[in-house]
């Protein structure tokens, strides 16, 4: 088979910018990483057959300057870009900027962006497609809008962003009191960090677990899906550890939740890489849309693990209009994976920012125990940036070898020279609610901390 490219700009940094350069080194093609100022010396750009500086270390002046990337795609004959997660991968202006400079976006196509990117249209899709959602409204005009809709429905009632992501523009309310200033919070937040403060509501699900289904779709209508995940422990809507299968999950529901999948994913004529997001009610027993990510997910590692697929090298693939690699058919699961994202953060501090000199770093090396990372000796973690230095990933016959695997990995990992949460992570996985599966999406905040943080913090002082 002939490579689908010749050289790829990879338009992002970190662990993901590492994991794509890997990708196209196993095809044979030539990678140019794009980098900030802060960026010049990572692994990744130590990796790729060349690196181009295209701005100042902010991700304003650099990462999220799409002119700037295709400038540096165009100037070093790169024929496609990779935007990785995060920064400008879900930008459908990005996408189409890429077409119109003959450049492939390693992506779904722009329509398939805007579709889903916005909350309320992919809400009003995944209606359509016969997938069920979370009681909820329409785009939110004003405060009166918002009471009639928590007279129907009663509190506690969600505010979401209808272009968010990340937790951003999200309020939890709990009583008439706290309607108009959480409104006034989440439009100011969505503004600030999307451009639109457009807004909308659902009912709270007070215990609710997090799943979500890995779809690829391809230019000759191909869809499949390759099981779920379920990313439940998680603080402020952000993703701490993730695994597959899910142990909330049956046979007959993941049946359900992955053709209810495929199905959004047909009618959006989707090509690419990826994640259709659910909200499991533990209490009726019920599941309901959340939103669809139209990129690569951090988590991406665990379905990678038990269903032994390369998700990056299928979205390269389908990028150059080759079908997916395998039928649905061949899609089997192969034990339990789950994945610890080890960030630069003080949990015991309420999770503050450490960034700072790398004075000593050894991953462990373990049989059935995978390690992202972009972080290497003496690397220096910029301050700039998302704080994300390394997912471990740990594979077992079972969900009980999985965990315990990666405890031992954990425990044998040294890091000096900043705080990491790799002390949170094996407190959480030695926590009897996690080993029993009993992890809700507001256990952390609600549960663990309160009994964590406050002797953590009393031992810190003394």
């Amino acid at each position: 088979m002939s490579k689908p490219f010749k050289r790829i700009l990879v338009a992002n940094r970190g662990e993901i910018a590492v994991r794509i350069v890997r990708a196209c080194q196993s095809l044979g093609i030539e990678t140019v990483v794009a980098t900030s100022d802060a960026d010049r010396d990572t692994l990744a750009a130590r990796m790729a057959t060349r690196a181009v500086c295209v701005g100042p270390a902010p991700s304003r002046d650099s990462y999220l300057r799409p002119e700037l990337l295709v400038m540096a795609a165009k100037g070093t004959g790169c024929e496609a870009i990779h935007p990785g997660y995060g920064f400008l991968s879900e930008r459908a202006a990005f996408s189409r900027m890429c077409a119109e400079n003959e450049i492939t976006f390693i992506g779904p196509a722009p329509q398939a962006i805007e579709a889903m990117g916005d909350k309320i249209s992919a809400v009003n899709l995944a209606v359509e497609a016969g997938v069920p959602r979370v009681p909820g409204s329409g785009r939110i005009a004003d405060v009166s809008e918002a009471r009639a809709f928590t007279k129907r429905h009663g509190f506690p009632v969600l505010i979401k962003a209808s272009a968010g992501g990340g937790g951003r523009g999200m309020r939890i309310v709990r009583s008439a009191a706290e309607l108009e200033p959480a409104l006034s919070a989440a439009a100011a937040e969505a503004k600030a960090a999307f451009g639109d403060d457009a807004l909308y509501m659902e009912k709270f699900i007070e215990r609710a677990r997090h799943i979500e289904i890995q779809v690829l779709g391809d230019a000759h209508g191909n869809v499949v899906h390759l099981g779920e995940r379920d990313c439940s422990t998680q603080r402020r809507h952000q993703k701490l550890i993730e695994e597959a299968t899910s142990p909330a999950v049956d046979a007959a529901l993941r049946e359900e939740l992955a053709q209810a999948s495929v199905r959004l994913a047909r009618l959006v004529r989707y090509e690419g890489a990826g994640t259709v997001e659910f909200v499991f009610d533990e209490d009726a027993r019920a599941w309901y849309f959340l939103e669809m990510n139209t990129r690569i997910q951090v988590e991406h590692p665990v379905t990678e693990v038990i269903t032994g697929r390369d998700l990056v090298v299928e979205q390269i693939n389908v990028a150059a209009r080759a079908p997916i690699s395998f039928a649905q058919s061949a899609v089997a699961f192969d034990g339990h994976a789950i994945e610890c994202r080890v960030n630069a953060e003080d949990a015991a501090q309420g999770f503050a920012p450490n960034p700072g000199r790398l004075t000593l770093w050894e991953p462990p090396r373990m049989e059935g125990v995978r390690i992202d990372t972009h972080c290497y000796p003496g690397y220096l973690v910029p301050p700039f940036y998302d704080s994300l230095l390394a997912k471990v990933i740990a594979h077992g016959r079972t969900r009980e070898e999985a965990i315990d695997r990666m405890v031992t990995a954990l425990s044998r990992f040294r890091v000096e020279g900043i705080a990491t949460t790799i002390p949170f992570h094996i407190a959480v996985l030695g926590h009897p609610d996690l080993k029993a599966a009993r992890v809700t999406t507001r256990w952390v905040e609600e549960t663990f901390l309160k009994a964590w943080q406050a002797p953590t913090q009393a031992k810190a002082s003394a």
